[in-house]
């Protein structure tokens, strides 16, 4: 098993020449080609993994320095398990042995493709089935038997439900955790919708790298698929998080971004 340097995302050997992952439009292969690596290698250049509280319940996951494209994991626990989401791109026994002693994990999941990280490592260590959502299922780098498709919605435990809304990619997926944020309930959405830096608004892109956006269709497409769940914090996959009001942040931003993509606002450009 071998990782892409830019992505972290694991593949089985043979290697692809290129990362099908990076050479996309959403994503970005590095100048002088692909790099590959390894845990070993990242572990013996000084890679540190670490985990930080978030809200009770649910916490941060975090490389020092970043691996790949870096993302914040985020561990809910629950009663009937827990949801390892957005697994990162290096996972070592000690933070495995952290993780698990929180109780055991019921599932690991990614956004899609750009967050699948090491997860068939991490499930290995962790002793949890890899939910994959089947429309992104041509991504993977790396075949497993922990690794399990769902499609349009998928019950992790109860009050913790995976649910498929597409955009970013076909298979862009949420997790919706009905008792975070003192009960209101919280999405946890990768990139698949992204709490911006001034933490009042949420944007809807194809490729973030590379700056496209999606139509104002497809975000109120979004949207509305979400407007049936009940939440009112968004956790995003780095660090960035709407802490309250999320609904109707996710309602103006959807308004917002279709109206500037559909020329209402031309006049001030």
């Amino acid at each position: 098993m071998r990782i892409c340097a830019t992505c972290a995302v694991e593949f089985d050997e043979p290697l692809p020449d290129v990362c099908p992952i990076c050479d996309d439009d959403r994503q970005w292969v590095p100048e002088g080609g692909t790099v590959w690596t390894s845990l070993d290698e990242l572990a013996a250049a000084g890679q540190t993994i670490r985990m930080e509280p978030l809200e009770p319940d649910a916490w941060g996951v975090v490389t020092e320095p970043n691996v790949g494209i870096g993302q914040h994991a985020v561990l809910v626990r629950t009663d009937d398990g827990s949801l390892l989401w957005d697994p990162c791109g290096y996972v070592d026994d000690a933070i495995a042995a952290e993780v698990l002693s929180h109780g055991p994990v019921a599932a690991i999941a990614a956004s899609h493709p750009h967050m699948f990280g090491v997860q068939v490592e991490w499930a290995r260590r962790l002793d949890a089935p890899v939910l994959v959502c089947a429309a992104d299922a041509e991504w993977l780098g790396r075949r497993d038997d922990a690794i399990e498709l769902w499609s349009g919605e998928h019950q992790v435990a109860p009050g913790l439900t995976l649910h498929q809304v597409g955009g970013h990619f076909v298979g862009s997926a949420v997790a919706h955790w009905t008792s975070g944020a003192e009960g209101r309930g919280v999405l946890l959405t990768g990139d698949t919708i992204f709490p911006n830096p001034d933490r009042r608004s949420i944007s809807f892109m194809r490729s973030y790298p590379n700056r496209l956006p999606l139509s104002g269709a497809v975000a109120q497409r979004i949207t509305a698929a979400l407007e049936r769940l009940e939440f009112d914090r968004i956790y995003g996959n780095f660090g960035n998080v709407t802490r309250d009001d999320a609904r109707r942040v996710l309602r103006w931003s959807a308004d917002r971004h279709a109206a500037w993509a559909g020329g209402d606002h031309d006049d001030l450009t």
